[in-house]
């Protein structure tokens, strides 16, 4: 098969097995299966879970969309060439408690023809990044590690170059260079090469999809039952207006997908279902709010301090959820 028939396969593959999961964890909610179609070529399979036990809202989409190069897109996008094609993998999961972090990925490829239809240019992009609202270091110090040990699989260079890539990409400019989260991985513009082929990225994306569920679950699986107060509450709904703000300002997936006539309802299903925007909001002097907000400012080295037996640990509670 073709790299993007490959790609095609993985990311379908992986939707339904993270929606599986996801519907397990939670217990009560089922995710609501949209399929629709682009006019200008191609669409997608949106999945929307709601309301449940532990997720608030959340999505696991695909697409796969081709069309023209038009001058909009050279222009906001800077892409040139004569047509293009694009599949991919992304999802959001806001959970209730604000104990349990959000947690977003995708995982996607490009093509770019000439006007006879010959490839011009082909590249791979993708990650997985956590958003907590409250500070529990030896949960972002397991994400970190377990995608530290995906990376390793594949090249002792990836981690440190897509950790600070994602500390870089998801930054609120507007706020003071404001971190959305507490990072993860992320990459982009990755083209295949004579040692990095392109099966070799697929296999990537695919290690990295299904580390997903491994990295995620075991926090959602140790923290789904905090009790938690109004105040709480209150402070989650102020940071997913800044989730709010990246998404619509700063993100190139969500201005690609609204720059090529992307379906609105599947590339805004990203955002939370309450938020705030209060006036100057500022948390309390050496409040629990004020020592995250402090990380989301200041990027840090997750990795160090967590032990094998740890990591190992922490893994076998995915099984439990």
């Amino acid at each position: 098969m073709s790299t993007k028939e490959n790609f095609i396969t993985l990311i379908h593959s992986l939707q339904n097995a993270i929606c599986e999961a996801i519907e397990k964890c939670d217990g009560k909610a089922f995710f609501k299966t949209d399929e629709w179609k682009r006019a200008e070529g191609g669409g997608g399979i949106s999945k929307v879970i709601a309301d449940g036990n532990i997720f608030e809202k959340g999505g696991v989409n695909t697409s796969v969309v081709y069309g023209e190069v038009t001058d909009n897109m050279r222009k906001q996008l800077k892409i040139e060439g004569h047509s293009w094609f694009a599949c991919g993998i992304s999802s959001v999961i806001h959970p209730a408690n604000p104990f349990v972090p959000t947690v977003h990925f995708n995982y996607r490829y490009f093509e770019l023809y000439n006007v006879d239809g010959t490839i011009a240019d082909a590249w791979f992009g993708g990650g997985t990044d956590l958003t907590p609202y409250y500070l529990f270091e030896e949960d972002v110090k397991f994400f970190h590690h377990t995608y530290k040990n995906v990376c390793d699989g594949f090249d002792a260079g990836f981690y440190i170059s897509f950790k600070k890539h994602c500390d870089d990409y998801f930054v609120n400019t507007h706020r003071n260079n404001e971190r959305r989260g507490v990072g993860g991985i992320f990459y982009d513009y990755q083209r295949a090469s004579i040692e990095k082929t392109a099966e070799k990225w697929v296999t990537f994306a695919s290690a990295s999809g299904h580390a997903f569920l491994n990295a995620y679950l075991p926090i959602v699986e140790k923290r789904k039952n905090t009790a938690f107060t109004p105040e709480q509450k209150y402070w989650q709904e102020i940071r997913r207006g800044r989730y709010v703000e990246f998404n619509l300002v700063h993100d190139r997936g969500t201005l690609f997908g609204l720059h090529t006539n992307g379906r609105t309802e599947s590339i805004l299903m990203s955002l939370p279902p309450t938020v705030r925007f209060d006036y100057d909001f500022q948390p309390e002097k050496n409040s629990e709010e004020e020592k995250i907000q402090k990380v989301f400012l200041n990027p840090k080295n997750w990795v160090d301090g967590i032990t094998d037996e740890e990591q190992n640990e922490w893994a076998a509670k995915v099984n439990s959820c």
